[in-house]
């Protein structure tokens, strides 16, 4: 029996045209090369003998589960996703795609984020989600606004300094 789990929240289903790109980049490899080496390397384990004491065939049966697992998931979320690649009707405010520069209003540190699907955010690289509570505080704020959001670390105040929509070309 498994054990029970919450459901998780619901996420939006945007995505980049660079983000979509790479999941199915993913799938294709998962699917291609790395899933194939591992049913090769879980065959040769499988032939060694005894399975019960074989460390090498229980570690290729659970990165062989890891794979399709993510096989699975990648596989129904690619038919969930909705690309959203044309700049919206208004880009002088903030929607999703845009690229903004912040000032922390009370440090005066500069800040670039670029508003992405749950999907695709990375921190280090800048690409947030929109569902997070910085980018559902900046949407449909324009430049030179005040923005208050509610972040992990306690409230902070930014000022938007740019906001800007470039064509990623399928590649951020």
């Amino acid at each position: 029996m498994a054990r029970w789990r919450p459901p998780p929240e619901k996420s939006t289903a945007l995505i980049t045209r660079g983000g979509h790109t790479r999941l199915k980049h993913e799938l294709d490899d998962l699917w291609r090369v790395r899933r194939p080496d591992v049913v090769r390397a879980l065959a040769a384990a499988a032939a060694e003998g005894d399975r019960s004491e074989n460390a090498e065939y229980t570690y290729r049966k659970k990165q062989l589960a890891e794979i399709d697992r993510r096989v699975r998931y990648l596989s129904k979320r690619l038919e969930q996703l909705r690309v959203v690649d044309a700049p919206p009707s208004d880009p002088e405010a903030v929607f999703f795609g845009a690229h903004v520069e912040l000032e922390h209003a009370q440090s005066g540190e500069l800040h670039a984020y670029r508003i992405v699907g749950p999907d695709e955010t990375d921190a280090r690289e800048g690409l947030i989600s929109i569902d997070s509570p910085l980018a559902r505080a900046l949407l449909r704020k324009r430049l030179d606004d005040e923005v208050d959001a509610v972040l992990p670390a306690g409230p902070a105040t930014f000022v938007i300094v740019d906001v800007r929509y470039e064509d990623d070309g399928g590649t951020s």
